[in-house]
């Protein structure tokens, strides 16, 4: 500062002519010492206060440099302020002092704290840190600067797991606190907004036991200091400093030290003297190491000699220059390019204030300009500490930070860190590590939102950025991939021409089409022939035709469904098939009346010629093109994405429209078919020759076999196997139709033309053996193809501004009573209080001291627009007025104030226009009681001239409208026109006369606070003065002198019960027990406002019992009587989880239902639990219940249904079985090997009761018995049937001369083969039982889509099952080529045709089983299975027993020796 002052004086272009004088305090970081400082300046440079009405003008202080602390600073401003003296600071950061409306006069040329404070949070995210620790000097630099940087840390998703403050006086055992709390800690990081001093101390502390290594952050005040760098433990700190820079010419000044200036300045004298370890001036008198001016400062290394790091200096030296130029400013104009100064001119310091405000010069370089809250341009600088090759630690610059950029852009790094213990990469600080794409942050309970858990997003669900909130749902048409961290496109299925089925399918459509065609051709080229000609070949050429389109319309249902596709399908397909058996239809009414023509006298034919044939025809499928015109119009089939049958993908599909119309359709397709089967079988009869009926009754069996399965088959299957269903019943359908029909027809035009011939096909003989030459070729198949919150939060009205007690308290001494300041502090801990309950501020809004009109109508508005019910008022009455008057004036009501105690008692509040919007109201007062004798006190108080009384006098004249005539001029209302015809105050007006709050003690609460700090001092006093000792009983030593600090010492052992049994004491912070009355504003039976107590605050009480509210008697805004609901969103029900809502506080969130099989039972649940394996949730998904095991029941009505028709199956077999002992000895039992028979009949009765095996919850024992059993009886039912066949065809080699096969074939042999045909199943069976035994299982596959666990019997080796299934099929294929071989055998004898038909049915059976077992879900597996075991059984039972039964009890005239052998 010298060194600036002397340029300044010495310069010709600043202050020419004008000397700058100045004078150094040091105010040993004392507070009370820089107020003594402040006072003093602020009366002059006398060395004492001068008492007269003015002020002394000798040496006049023109403006201040300093305080370098910030609560000295704050102190002396206050003092110095009401003078208007500027005060322009170096080092003081404290953001509070930028508040112009407490510190008009104060200025500094360093950035303040609530830059440095953004540019540490900025700086920490920067660095991906989110879980830090913070400490700070319990200073109102340390503690205000700390706060500010809270609020940035918190805006960037900061968080800190400890905060902790400490000053360097406190006792040792708090700095060991500190230290222990960062040892404990898990943050990696520590943020220290703390002054060099104070680290020095918990640095030695943590060095006693040195903790884990931490990343430290530091503030200005230690981050730069030289003195620190010798704690190794902090190396790799990083931090803000203020710019380093260059002072020309500073240290050849420095260094120009002459003894006499040193021995002139008691502080260059202790440095000299400590630099060179020597003694000056009379202490060298009486020390041998006397100072002999041969030192030489050059010579030494210290920060003195040091101008390499001038950071703090050249805030000082921008701070002299800045005063200096106000000054010039002020008193000195330029004229004609020659500056001219007043030296005469009396200069006040008010207008130096006014220069300083719009100064803007440059120095060195450097510009110096001060904003409107008088702070300067914010620039600091990056550094690093890194170690040197020596192994010392140096400061280095690595970046800076202006806060003057844009956004984003203010933090500049331009060089490599080194980081602790000189690593190289950035140490990781988190709570938890960083949860990936694909999961979602669940807050853990009772910690800071930095510390979750990584849970991944539910089925369906996202989250594709890293640390996600929440999960959300993908778009209806798109499925999360395997990591869910993308929604890609669900893929489209349907029956595609790329795909294996649909080639397949696609294949036999052409392949069913071509053979339809060339049998069309050969049929052209034969048409002439008389087998043609005989079978109509009009009608068959047209039925051709209908084959061909029935073939390729099933091509419209493969590929991707469109709206022509959609419309053509089923359309087509109705119309071609009703054309097709309307041919048949056709063709059976023409063999059945060329039948009747035959017949003597019958000329039927002539009235069914072609044209009614053609009639016929066209009539069927006229009726059909109406019904599918119909549909068509009314609601016609159109494609649809079918979104609910699987979540994972999207089955394009063709909706029905009209499930009518597509009934109806097949309804009439169904009749047709009935209609031409029952004339085919009517035809049956007729002769072999001339016959179509045979075949188109064993088409029609197919054809209805077909279809009657395709109903269930195609309901159930799910996505494109309907679609490959329905083309297979219809390639089905046409195949067994173009077989049935026309290959037989086809072989004899081809392979034995001879045949082919009138004589043959005319030939008459056949119809004498119509009953013995019956050739039954029916056969049919079966198709079954697979297919918290507390309220948010309330809005926080304070002003951030500090209590002219902490300037009183810092000047006079520690008496602490329990008043808020509501300064920072009280908003920032409420805040973070209110947070650490689970609370979240809607808005947060600070009164200004003087508001303007539309800063109050802005407030109002906020207050209006927001969703927050509750309202927390930190502020004075006074300061709440305005905005109450304009709330008011908007009837805005509704609003649930929770007030402070500054103005909870308010009674200028309580007036009637403010009712409808204060009514209601709830806050914390201090306690009010009723002293005993003040009121009397008060009503004998009287006016008096006497020093002390000024405000009594002036009460007493507002009070009673008069004026005093002792006070003359200094009546308030002295100025005022109109003040002269007020009455004269006699001083003996009486007060009890007057209603007001000067009388009103029934509560007195802030006199009350006044009352027990008197008592305080007194009994500290008491003490102190040792009246209660033995030998000054009763007395004191009034002659005892004390000072303050003894007086202090007692204060705080001070701990007495009052007379209102009120423990009075101060803790370790002088502060005193928190008692609050808690108080309601309440309308009493005049409609008057009252404050009536609801309840109290202990703060010496248990945690849970510290509150205590009668909630009971409390009245709510607008005189509800119900708890008014402040919340951003209600808390969700039990069944969802909140989902936050990015960018808004934790209390705003959606709420999402549960995912199926998860739950969350509690209200308000951040996330859903999943159930265990083998539960589901409800279905308000609250609770995990057991789940729904679901199999094939006896209970069931298709278990009933499938019970019954086993139990049917066995009594019909029972009944057969019967029939068959009660005429063994008749010649058709008899010749039909009676033996085999019933071992058939036996196996065919264990065959139906297998299948119960399949019904009922699984066990053990019936799942090793439902294979097992079936395999083997089926074996052992095909086996006799094998034999029954092979013996059929030995009994007609038998009849060849010289033939003896039949003796090689008896009774012994076909046991034998039976048993050893039977025995590989049992060998297989007991290998899958002993080896890899089924057993039950529950399958919860299919939970998710049905809810249910399938309890099903588990395979654990599939190719046995298989090769159990494979075994059966390959005796049945045996046994249908052997069947098939004796199909020409008599009819009278033959029992191959018989087997040859149970066998296709078999085969058709079965071979759908395979494909529909795979597909079908849950019970309907075993349903099919059963299905088939049964359909099977029937098949073998109708077909082979019932002909012959038929004969035995209905045609017993046939039942003779004759009849079966006869030739």
């Amino acid at each position: 500062m010298i060194f600036a002052i002397e340029e300044i004086n010495n310069s010709t272009e600043l202050l020419p002519g004008i000397k700058l004088g100045y004078q150094i305090y040091d105010s040993c970081a004392s507070v009370p010492v820089a107020v003594h400082v402040a006072f003093q300046l602020s009366s002059g440079m006398d060395p004492v206060f001068y008492t007269g009405d003015n002020c002394s003008q000798s040496g006049k202080v023109m403006a201040i440099v300093g305080e370098s602390g910030s609560t000295p600073s704050i102190s002396m401003s206050r003092i110095i302020g009401p003078f208007n003296i500027p005060q322009v600071s170096h080092f003081a950061t404290c953001a509070c002092l930028s508040d112009k409306q407490q510190y008009p006069s104060f200025f500094r040329t360093i950035p303040s704290d609530q830059f440095q404070a953004d540019a540490l949070a900025k700086l920490v995210k920067h660095f991906g840190w989110t879980w830090i620790g913070a400490i700070r000097s319990d200073s109102d630099y340390g503690n205000n600067g700390m706060a500010s940087f809270l609020d940035a840390a918190h805006k960037e998703g900061i968080c800190v797991e400890y905060s902790e403050s400490f000053y360097r006086t406190h006792p040792r055992s708090r700095i060991q606190r500190v230290a222990d709390v960062i040892r404990r800690s898990t943050a990696m990081v520590i943020v220290a907004f703390i002054s060099s001093g104070d680290l020095r101390i918990l640095l030695e502390e943590l060095s006693l036991k040195p903790s884990p290594p931490r990343q430290w952050i530091g503030s200005e005040a230690w981050v730069t200091d030289p003195d620190m760098l010798r704690f190794s433990l902090c190396a790799g700190a990083v931090g803000f400093g203020i710019e380093r820079s260059v002072i020309p010419g500073l240290r050849d000044f420095l260094l120009d030290l002459s003894p006499s200036k040193v021995a002139a300045s008691p502080v260059l004298t202790e440095f000299w003297e400590d630099a060179f370890n020597c003694r000056l001036g009379k202490t060298a008198v009486t020390d041998n190491n006397a100072c002999d001016g041969s030192e030489d400062i050059e010579t030494i290394q210290s920060p003195y000699t040091d101008t390499s790091q001038l950071r703090i200096t050249n805030m000082v030296y921008k701070a002299v220059y800045a005063i200096a130029h106000a000054i010039h400013n002020a008193v000195c104009q330029e004229t004609y390019s020659i500056t001219q100064c007043e030296k005469v001119f009396s200069i006040e310091s008010k207008q130096v204030i006014t220069q300083l405000k719009n100064l803007n010069f440059s120095q060195n370089g450097y510009d110096v300009s001060f904003d409107d809250n008088g702070d300067p341009v914010a620039t600091y600088e990056l550094v690093n500490w890194q170690q040197s090759e020596s192994g010392s630690i140096e400061l280095v610059a690595v970046g800076n930070y202006v806060a003057s950029l844009p956004v984003g852009q203010e933090l500049h790094i331009n060089r490599n860190l080194t980081w602790v213990e000189g690593g190289t990469q950035v140490p990781v600080s988190v709570c938890t590590d960083s949860c990936p794409a694909g999961t979602r942050k669940v807050l853990q309970k009772g910690k800071p939102i930095c510390c979750y858990d990584c849970i991944p997003c539910p089925e369906g669900e996202i989250s594709n950025a890293t640390d996600s909130p929440d999960c959300f749902s993908c778009p209806k048409e798109c499925w999360p991939n395997a990591k869910r961290d993308t929604c890609l496109p669900k893929p489209v299925e349907f029956l595609s021409f790329n795909e294996a089925l649909g080639i397949i399918l696609a294949a036999f459509s052409v392949g069913g089409a071509c053979l339809a065609i060339i049998t069309a051709a050969v049929f052209h080229r034969h048409r002439t022939s008389p087998i043609v000609r005989a079978n109509n070949s009009e009608l068959s050429f047209l039925l051709l035709f209908s084959l061909t389109l029935c073939f390729l319309c099933s091509l419209t249902f493969i590929g991707e469904p469109s709206e022509w596709s959609c419309m053509l399908r089923h359309t087509a397909f109705g119309i071609t098939f009703v054309l097709c058996i309307s041919c048949v239809l056709g063709k059976t009414i023409v063999v059945l009346m060329a039948f009747k023509a035959t017949l003597p006298g019958r000329n039927v034919m002539k009235w069914f010629g072609p044209p009614q044939q053609r009639m016929t025809v066209v009539s069927f499928t006229f009726i059909q093109v109406i019904i599918c015109t119909l549909w068509l119009v009314l609601s016609p089939p159109f494609p649809m994405k079918n979104l609910t049958t699987y979540k994972e993908r999207i089955i394009l599909e063709c909706a029905l429209g009209s499930a009518i119309g597509f009934w109806a359709v097949l309804g009439y397709i169904g009749l047709l078919a009935v209609f031409c089967f029952v004339l085919a079988v009517l035809a049956r009869k007729l002769p072999d020759n001339f016959n179509e009926a045979k075949f188109i009754t064993f088409s029609m069996l197919i054809f209805c076999a077909v279809w009657v399965t395709f109903i269930p088959a195609y309901v159930s299957s799910p996505g494109k196997f309907t679609v490959a269903v329905e083309i297979f019943a219809i390639l089905a359908s046409s195949f067994g139709l173009i077989l049935c029909i026309f290959a037989p027809k086809c072989f004899i035009i081809l392979f034995t033309p001879e045949k082919n011939t009138k004589k043959h096909v005319m030939n008459k003989n056949a119809l004498e053996n119509n009953g013995n030459d019956k050739k039954e070729n029916e056969t049919g198949e079966t198709i079954l193809p697979s297919c918290l919150v507390d309220s948010p939060v309330p809005a926080v009205i304070g002003l951030a501004s500090s209590s002219p007690t902490r300037a009183v308290a810092h000047t006079v001494g520690p008496f602490n009573l329990p008043l808020d300041d509501y300064s920072h502090y009280g908003i920032q801990e409420f805040s973070n209080q209110f947070r650490q309950q689970g609370g979240c501020l809607a808005f947060h809004l600070t009164i200004p001291k003087s508001p303007t009109a539309a800063e109050i109508q802005e407030m109002a508005d906020r207050l209006q627009s927001s969703t927050a019910v509750v309202v927390v008022v930190f502020a004075t009455e006074g300061q709440l007025l305005d905005l109450i008057l304009e709330l008011a004036q908007r009837n805005a009501t509704g609003i649930q104030w929770v007030a402070s105690e500054a103005w909870v008692t308010a009674s200028l509040l309580t007036s009637p226009r403010f009712h409808p919007l204060l009514e209601g109201t709830l806050g914390f007062s201090f306690p009010g009681v009723r002293i005993p004798g003040l009121k009397e006190f008060l009503l004998n108080i009287r006016p008096s001239p006497k020093p002390g009384m000024a405000f009594v006098n002036m009460f007493w004249e507002e009070l009673f409208s008069c004026s005093l005539e002792f006070r003359g001029n200094q009546s308030a209302d002295a100025n005022y026109k109109g003040a002269a015809e007020k009455p004269a105050c006699t001083g003996s007006e009486d007060l009890r006369a007057i209603d007001s709050s000067f009388t009103d003690v029934s509560q007195v609460r802030i006199s009350y606070n006044v009352y027990k700090a008197v008592y305080a001092i007194a009994h500290a006093l008491h003490t102190l003065l040792n009246c209660d000792s033995a030998e000054h009983y009763r007395k004191c030593e009034n002659h005892k002198s004390f000072t303050s600090r003894q007086l202090l010492q007692h204060l705080k052992t001070v701990n007495f019960t009052n007379q209102f049994a009120e423990k009075v004491f101060f803790d370790s912070n002088g502060e005193p027990v928190p008692l609050y009355d808690i108080i309601n504003w309440q309308k009493d039976s005049k409609g008057e406002i009252r404050f009536i107590k609801v309840g109290s605050y202990d703060g010496s009480a248990p945690l849970k019992e510290q509150l205590q509210i009668k909630q009971s008697t409390i009245v709510w805004t607008s005189g509800q009587s119900q708890v008014p609901t402040s919340q951003c969103r209600s808390p969700c029900s039990p069944g969802s989880r909140q989902a936050r809502r990015p960018g808004e506080p934790h209390c705003c969130f959606d709420c999402l239902p549960c995912a199926d099989g998860e739950i969350s039972n509690q209200t308000g649940s951040t996330e859903c639990t999943k159930c265990a394996e083998y539960y589901w949730s409800d279905k308000d998904q609250v609770t995990c219940v057991a789940g729904v095991e679901e199999f094939l029941s006896f209970h069931d009505i298709m278990g009933i249904i499938l019970v019954t028709l086993t139990l049917l199956g066995v009594v019909l077999t029972t009944i057969v079985t019967a029939v068959f002992q009660r005429f063994r000895c008749t010649p058709i039992v008899k010749a039909n090997n009676s033996e085999i028979s019933f071992l058939l009949l036996l196996s065919l009765k264990l065959c139906f009761l297998c299948s119960l095996v399949f019904i009922g919850q699984p066990s053990v024992w019936t799942c090793r018995l439902r294979q097992a059993a079936f395999g083997i009886s089926f074996v052992l039912c095909l086996s006799c049937l094998l034999v029954k066949t092979i013996v059929v065809l030995l009994v007609f080699h038998s009849n060849a001369p010289g033939s003896r096969a039949l003796k090689r074939f008896g009774p012994s042999q076909q046991r034998a083969l039976i048993l050893c045909t039977t025995a590989p199943q049992i060998c297989l069976c007991a290998g899958c039982l002993l080896g890899a035994p089924p057993f039950p299982f529950k399958n919860p596959n299919y939970q998710a889509l049905t809810g249910k666990i399938v309890v099903e019997c588990k395979e654990p080796w599939p190719p046995g099952f298989y090769l159990v299934l494979g075994y059966i099929g390959l005796l049945a294929f045996v046994c249908l080529i052997l069947a098939f071989l004796g199909r020409k055998l008599p009819d009278t004898f033959n029992e191959a045709k018989l087997i040859t038909f149970s066998m296709l049915i078999f085969w058709a059976v079965w071979i759908s089983f395979i494909p529909a077992y795979v597909s079908y879900p849950g019970k309907f597996t075993v349903a099919v299975e059963v299905f088939a075991i049964l359909a099977s059984s029937f098949g073998l039972l109708l077909c082979i027993f019932v002909p012959k039964c038929y004969i035995i009890l209905l045609r017993p005239q046939r039942n003779i020796k004759k009849g079966i052998t006869r030739k």
